[in-house]
């Protein structure tokens, strides 16, 4: 008894066996990255956040790190980091934020809506 099975038959089943299995696959991966992205925004508080970093040498350089109450300058290698500088002294602490809120009004989105502002018609 000789039994071939037909080849377009099980072609077919093994492409749609494989579409589902892939579907769910997406469909899983979807829902982990939307749960994931869910608790990490709910849990950022931004307590930490790097305000400069400068390269000095071949995998060297020198970042200032905002804490709550003061800023850390540190020295970072590929494999040391130490710790430079602490600043606490709150005339300085002002003037970085002063700094950090010139950098942010000055955002990728308002130079272009600047530059898109001159082609824009006026309206009288």
């Amino acid at each position: 008894m000789n039994y071939h099975p037909d080849l377009l038959s099980t072609v077919l089943k093994m492409i749609t066996v494989l579409v589902i299995l892939l579907g769910g696959l997406f469909i899983v991966f979807y829902f982990l990255r939307r749960i994931l992205k869910r608790e990490v925004k709910g849990s950022s508080g931004k307590l930490i956040r790097v305000l400069s970093s400068s390269y000095i040498g071949v995998k060297k350089n020198i970042s200032l790190i905002e804490i709550p109450g003061s800023i850390l300058v540190l020295g970072i290698t590929s494999d040391n980091i130490r710790l430079l500088a602490k600043i606490e002294d709150e005339e300085i602490l002002n003037r970085f934020k002063s700094l950090e809120e010139k950098k942010r009004s000055t955002s990728f989105s308002d130079q272009l809506n600047k530059l898109s502002s001159r082609f824009k018609p006026k309206v009288n």
